[in-house]
């Protein structure tokens, strides 16, 4: 997310909203996915099942999960599709830079068709989200720097950017370690320059995790994760090398110094 950097933010506010608010949304509903809009043209809105519907295959494979439940009936997931990146920010309180949210508890994206990279980030990052917290579960212990990482892994080209991105970073001295990565949060106000770090250097350490430290270790941390451990916890027993988080960290710096 380059200035798409979305947040997983679970609005107070009841989602669905006064009954004179829903009827201004029109509803195209698919197997597993129910679209809300209002203005967008019809043909967009069934590109966008088609591309959801690829992806919801497309990154349970990538990621390795197992589906224990299908996204059926009552349990399909809502993409509401605001008309403009305003309508969008004003109605659903996201953040200027944001372009998508996700509401994994609710099964819940919000987006806009403009925003940045609709089909290729906005679309495949949020519903990452989704799907590795239906994995996970939503009481597991997981810093915010993973999950989002995890979200920005299913973006095929801020996959392989985020390395360049951090190791400039690392030049120009503002690259923070993962001890302090872990106790970053990304706000509305947040400096956009920081956003970007943030989500850079998430992407890049999962895309580390999973592509040189081996897709199957991840797997088995992940579902450490889901049975609860927490993840500071699970480092030593699935990554024998490393004692904590801080190893995790050096090996990353390493790997990005020397590649």
């Amino acid at each position: 997310m380059k200035l798409k950097a979305t947040a997983i933010i679970f609005l107070v506010f009841a989602f669905t909203g006064s009954s004179a608010c829903a009827k201004e949304w029109k509803e195209y509903t698919r197997q597993h996915f129910i679209i809300y809009y209002k203005k967008a043209p019809f043909d967009f809105v069934q590109s966008v099942d088609r591309a959801a519907e690829q992806y919801y295959v497309e990154i349970t494979r990538n990621l390795g999960f197992t589906r224990y439940k299908g996204w059926n009936w009552d349990e399909r997931a809502k993409i509401y599709i605001y008309d403009d990146m305003e309508d969008y920010v004003e109605l659903s309180k996201q953040a200027g830079w944001s372009s998508g949210a996700a509401l994994p508890k609710l099964k819940t994206i919000r987006t806009f068709p403009s925003a940045h990279g609709f089909f290729d980030s906005t679309l495949p990052h949020e519903l990452g989200h989704i799907i590795f917290r239906e994995f996970v579960g939503f009481k597991a212990e997981v810093p915010a720097w993973f999950e989002e990482g995890v979200a920005m892994y299913q973006e095929k080209a801020r996959r392989w950017g985020a390395h360049d991105l951090v190791r400039k970073a690392m030049e120009d001295g503002t690259f923070k370690p993962l001890n302090e990565l872990s106790i970053m949060r990304v706000r509305a106000w947040t400096d956009r320059a920081l956003v970007e770090l943030f989500y850079a250097e998430s992407a890049s350490v999962v895309n580390f995790m999973i592509n040189e430290l081996g897709d199957q270790r991840f797997l088995h941390l992940c579902r450490k994760l889901k049975d609860g451990k927490p993840f500071s916890w699970t480092i030593d027993s699935v990554y024998s090398r490393f004692k904590n988080v801080d190893d995790l960290n050096d090996a990353w710096v390493k790997y990005l110094k020397n590649e």
